[in-house]
């Protein structure tokens, strides 16, 4: 029984995380999912009253099983309550009835009086809160009373069209009931990113024309396909909707930066994981990002003061890199390289250890590649083995990201870190919980000092590594649904 109450506290801390990232990244989530997950969680302790009648706003029928989108099919006309409204104190009722009053995309708030007065307006009603005059909270009511408006109420035929219905709205009254409506996609520039199941993909152009013209700024519409091309397999873009242009311009955390999002890594969903280790950065310390991307732990610790070096195995993310450091005016600080992660350990990083190893100034090795980087610390083994230990030790401090599936993650990573470097971890170390990225998979990242027998120890790893392989920075990363 407790270990089942755990693995319901689990789950429920995961989904508590979905909404929290997905809040943060600007990922849309049905809100009527999430009422009905916390309700049935909550029953039988709390009651919780609907406040949307499911059947208001929905479009006609005739709609469902569209596949190309047939914006008129969507217009119909629906009665709607109102208040009629002297011209004179216009403003401050509809300022105290905020929360009654109509609230649709693309619908005005007050329209002009049937009756054509020029000394009257209508106050459109929201049909789901006003159904009476009794509908009115006391505030409302006092407030009306004050500017001697009258409660009875009149009644508007609105018409709707597609721009006044919510992206959710069009594609709930589209697809086959019963089957699973997303709106949600991860937000990179002027591109939506999105991941569409099989059963969503008949209906793809359509569902991407909708995320379109219902979130401004976005111009074009991409989903991630299973398949795989070019020497770096990177997961083919497939764009839904608008323009084919994948040269997108973010800013994170004060830093812009500019990359090919069909060639490069990137996730919005980071942000927060950046700017945590970021800010263990001091002025005077170096860092070395051993799987850099396109920037996003290097130009921020640089514009810190730090010195950084970078490197990643995509010559595109290369490339990015370089332009984001000039962008960002910070290429006098990060020396960019082109290597496998392990060629880098064993080279640039191998080359400059030992001098930093006798300063003061902390020292930083970041692996931020969760679906491989615990395999990579091997690569550390004896790695200064030919060399004396410094007296004054100013050993490195590894942040290294791993995926688990396992019901007791933190134990998980630490164990594999412990296995790659051949040195146990335990109580040597922390690990901080990232992200779900899937059901029943964690991004974690195991933080430890690496340990001084690891780095002048004779056992160096003789056997043939495990290449990083290319797929390294685009995809491969998560290839479940955790984009």
């Amino acid at each position: 029984m407790t270990q089942f109450k755990h693995a319901c506290n689990r789950r429920m801390l995961r989904f508590l995380g979905r909404i929290f990232v997905s809040a943060q990244t600007q990922r849309s989530l049905n809100p009527a999912a999430v009422h009905r997950c916390f309700c049935s969680a909550a029953y039988p302790c709390l009651a919780v009253k609907p406040i949307m009648e499911p059947k208001l706003y929905r479009p006609p029928p005739e709609v469902r099983g569209m596949t190309a989108l047939d914006k008129d099919a969507f217009t119909q006309t629906i009665t709607v309550p109102a208040l009629r409204v002297p011209i004179g104190v216009l403003n401050k009722v509809v300022k105290s009835l905020k929360k009654s009053s109509i609230q649709r995309p693309g619908v005005p708030r007050v329209v002009q009086d049937k009756e054509q007065s020029s000394d009257f307006r209508l106050v459109l009603l929201d049909p789901r809160r006003v159904s009476a005059p009794s509908s009115f909270s006391e505030t409302e009511a006092e407030a009306l009373r004050s500017f001697s408006v009258s409660e009875e109420l009149h009644y508007y035929e609105l018409k709707l069209t597609y721009d006044n219905l919510k992206s959710e709205e069009v594609l709930e009254a589209v697809l086959p009931q019963g089957q699973d409506v997303t709106s949600a996609f991860s937000r990179v520039g002027h591109i939506a990113h999105m991941n569409l199941r099989d059963h969503q993909l008949q209906y793809k152009n359509l569902i991407g024309q909708v995320i379109m013209d219902k979130n401004p700024g976005v111009t074009c519409v991409v989903n991630k396909t299973n398949i795989i091309d070019s020497t770096y397999r990177n997961f083919k873009m497939e764009v839904l909707a608008g323009e084919e242009n994948m040269v997108a311009k973010v800013k994170e955390n004060g830093v812009t930066y500019e990359f090919d999002f069909s060639r490069v890594y990137w996730n919005p969903r980071l942000s927060t994981e950046h700017q945590r280790v970021v800010q263990l950065v001091k002025r005077g310390d170096t860092v070395f990002d051993v799987f850099a991307g396109v920037g996003p732990f290097a130009i921020p610790a640089a514009r810190l003061g730090a010195s950084i070096l970078a490197n990643d195995l995509n010559p595109e993310s290369y490339r990015w890199l370089q332009h984001n450091c000039k962008l960002n005016k910070v290429e006098s600080k990060v020396r960019a390289f082109n290597l496998d992660g392990r060629a880098f350990i064993r080279g640039p990083l191998k080359q400059e250890l030992p001098a930093l190893m006798r300063g003061t100034s902390a020292v930083h090795v970041v692996m931020n590649l969760p679906a491989l980087a615990l395999d990579f610390l091997d690569a550390f083994r004896g790695l200064l083995h030919h060399q004396e230990p410094p007296c004054d030790e100013n050993l490195p401090t590894v942040h290294c990201y791993g995926f688990s599936k396992d019901d007791d993650p933190d134990t998980d990573v630490v164990e594999r870190a412990s296995r790659s470097l051949g040195f146990p971890l335990k109580n040597r170390c922390s690990v901080h919980f990232v992200r779900n990225v899937a059901p029943n998979k964690d991004m974690m990242c195991v933080r430890f000092t690496l340990p001084k027998d690891v780095l002048f120890g004779s056992d160096a790893e003789e056997s043939e590594p495990i290449e990083e392989p290319a797929s390294k920075r685009q995809k491969c990363e998560e290839t479940t649904n955790a984009t």
